[in-house]
C-alpha cells in the first residue's frame, strides 16, 4: 500500500513538473518573441523638454523703402538745353541751378517790355504834372495809370517765363542720372534728372487688421535688407493710415529711419520688425516639433509606459492637440496642450503613430534659435 502511494506521488510530481516546465518555457519564449518584436518596432526620435524662454512680442512685415522727398525734375516750359550745371549722382541743395534752357529770345523780349514800362512811367509822370494844372483830363491820367500797370505786369510775366526756363533743385537731396544733353529740345513735363532726399528715409509696410491693437505711433522699428546681411537699421513708426485696404484688409504704416550712410535706397524690399510690448516668459518649442494638419496641430509627448525584463524603461509617444501662437526664428509659442517639463518629440514624427514605441537619440537636434542666420552669412 505504501509502495503504491509512493509511486503515485512520484507520477503526480512528474506531471506537475512537466506542466510547470511547459508553462515556464512558453512564457520564456513569449517574452523573447515580444522583446524581439519590440526591438524591431522601436523608432528613434529626438526630443526636447518643454520649458519657458524670454519672449519679446513683435510683428514682422515686408516693406518698401521710400524717399522723404523724391521727384523727377522737369521743366514747365519747352526749350533747348543750353547749359547743364550739375554732376550726376552728386548732392545738391534747394535752389541750386541744375539746367539752363535757352532764354536769349526771352531776354530780348524782356528788354522790349522794360522799355515800354519806362515809357509808360514817363508818360504817367508828365500827364500827372499837367493834370495838376488842369492841362489834361482825368480820363487821360487814368489811361496812363492803366498803361503803366499793364507794362509792369508784362515785365513780371516775362521774368517769370525766364525763371521757368531756369531749372533749379526744388529741395536738397541726391541727384540721379542726367538724361538730357546741351542742344536737346525738351517739352514741358519731360524728365531731366531724378532727385531724392534719402536721409532720413521712409519705410512703408502693411500689417493685418488683427495686429492693429498692438500698433501705435512711436513704437521702435528695425529693418533688415538682403543686400546688407547682418546690418540692422532702426527707427520708429511715424504714421498709421486711418483706413484699411478693403481688398486685403490690411492697414499701411510708415516708419522713419535715419540713413546717414545712404545704404537704404528708395524702392528696396526690406523686412520690418516691430516690438509691440515688453518681454515676458513664454513656453516655446522648436517649430519642427509641431505637426500642422487641417484638423489641428499636434505634438508627440514621450512617456514611460512600462519596463522590460532587464528593468529598462519602455517609452511610448502619444499624440496631443496643441494651440500655437507667435513664431520667432526656429521657435514657436505653445499656448495650450503642453506643460513645462514634458518631453516632446522634435524630429522623427513622420514615422510615429499614437502609442508608438520610441528610443531617444539626441545626437542631432533640430535648430531652436530665436534669431537664426543662414550659414553663408
Amino acid at each position: 500500500m505504501k509502495k503504491n502511494m509512493f509511486i503515485m506521488l512520484i507520477i503526480v510530481g512528474i506531471l506537475f513538473g512537466l506542466v510547470f516546465g511547459f508553462k515556464w518555457i512558453k512564457e520564456s519564449m513569449m517574452e523573447k518573441y515580444i522583446a524581439k518584436r519590440l526591438s524591431a518596432s522601436v523608432i528613434n526620435v529626438s526630443t526636447i523638454k518643454a520649458g519657458y524662454s524670454a519672449w519679446q512680442p513683435q510683428l514682422t512685415a515686408s516693406g518698401s523703402v521710400r524717399a522723404i522727398e523724391g521727384v523727377d525734375v522737369t521743366t514747365q516750359l519747352g526749350g533747348m538745353v543750353q547749359t547743364i550745371y550739375f554732376k550726376p549722382g552728386a548732392m545738391t541743395k534747394k535752389g541750386d541751378l541744375l539746367v539752363q534752357l535757352n532764354i536769349d529770345p526771352d531776354v530780348a523780349q524782356l528788354h522790349v517790355l522794360q522799355a515800354n514800362e519806362e515809357l509808360a512811367q514817363v508818360t504817367y509822370n508828365r500827364d500827372k504834372a499837367q493834370y495838376a494844372i488842369q492841362a489834361v483830363s482825368k480820363q487821360q491820367l487814368d489811361t496812363d495809370v492803366a498803361n503803366l500797370q499793364s507794362a509792369i505786369a508784362q515785365v513780371a510775366e516775362q521774368k517769370a517765363t525766364i525763371e521757368e526756363k531756369t531749372i533749379r533743385a526744388p529741395f536738397s537731396g541726391r541727384l540721379g542720372i542726367c538724361i538730357v544733353s546741351p542742344g536737346q529740345y525738351i517739352n514741358p513735363g519731360n524728365k531731366v534728372v531724378m532727385l531724392q532726399t534719402v536721409n532720413p528715409i521712409y519705410v512703408d509696410f502693411y500689417v493685418p487688421q488683427s495686429a492693429i491693437p498692438n500698433l501705435q505711433v512711436g513704437l521702435p522699428a528695425s529693418v533688415t535688407v538682403d543686400s546688407f546681411p547682418g546690418e540692422k537699421f532702426t527707427g520708429k513708426i511715424t504714421t498709421i493710415d486711418p483706413g484699411l485696404d478693403t481688398s486685403v484688409r490690411n492697414v499701411e504704416a510708415e516708419a522713419t529711419l535715419p540713413n546717414p550712410s545712404g545704404l537704404l535706397i528708395p524702392g528696396m524690399f526690406v523686412t520690418v520688425t516691430i516690438k509691440t510690448g515688453t518681454a515676458h516668459q513664454q513656453l516655446t518649442l522648436p517649430e519642427t516639433a509641431i505637426s500642422f494638419n487641417p484638423y489641428g496641430s499636434i505634438v508627440y509627448i514621450v512617456t514611460e509606459s512600462s519596463k522590460d525584463s532587464a528593468g529598462k524603461s519602455i517609452l511610448k509617444a502619444n499624440q496631443r492637440f496643441v494651440k500655437t501662437g507667435e513664431k520667432r526664428g526656429d521657435q514657436i509659442t505653445v499656448l495650450e496642450g503642453v506643460k513645462v517639463g514634458e518631453v516632446v518629440v522634435t524630429s522623427g514624427q513622420v514615422k510615429l503613430k499614437n502609442g508608438s514605441i520610441v528610443a531617444i537619440n539626441n545626437s542631432t537636434k533640430p535648430l531652436d534659435n530665436p534669431a537664426p542666420h543662414p550659414v553663408d552669412e
